[in-house]
């Protein structure tokens, strides 16, 4: 998706501007669109949570939560798994989308171990609105 898709879906019909909310830091161009990716993937699978992540060379994976009898996985953590089974060796940032109030210590800890401590992962609203940023570690 280019940064004018990404910027055109955020900005789209009326159902949330993916802007920050009020104390929020202002994402950038790259964390928009792993907001916009993330928000996309939960409302095209109707889950709970859509999550987004991009690797060192730029690239991003993206899932929905997996909720199956004998696996369940959140979003971010699903995320991070295809992002190693593609083969990346870092992340650069982590985005959720979920009405959750906060990113788990367990979905932090999966950004973390392929990340690094410092890696920042946001949290949106489900109208795609960044209502925080915090470090894996």
């Amino acid at each position: 998706m280019s940064d004018d898709a990404a910027n055109s879906a955020d900005s789209g019909t009326g159902t949330g501007t993916g802007g920050p909310a009020a104390g929020a830091p202002v994402p950038d161009a790259e964390d928009r669109k792993i907001i916009t990716l993330a928000r996309s993937a939960r409302a095209r699978n109707g889950v709970p949570e859509g999550a987004a992540v991009r690797d060192e060379t730029g690239r991003t994976y993206v899932a929905g939560t997996v909720a199956l009898d004998s696996l369940k996985l959140s979003a971010l953590r699903t995320a991070v798994a295809m992002a190693v089974a593609s083969g990346a060796s870092s992340l650069e940032a982590a985005a959720v989308v979920s009405a959750a109030g906060e990113v788990t210590v367990e979905d932090r800890a999966a950004v973390k171990d392929l990340g690094g401590a410092g890696t920042p992962v946001l949290l949106a609203g489900p109208d795609g609105t960044l209502r925080t940023t915090v470090t894996a570690g």
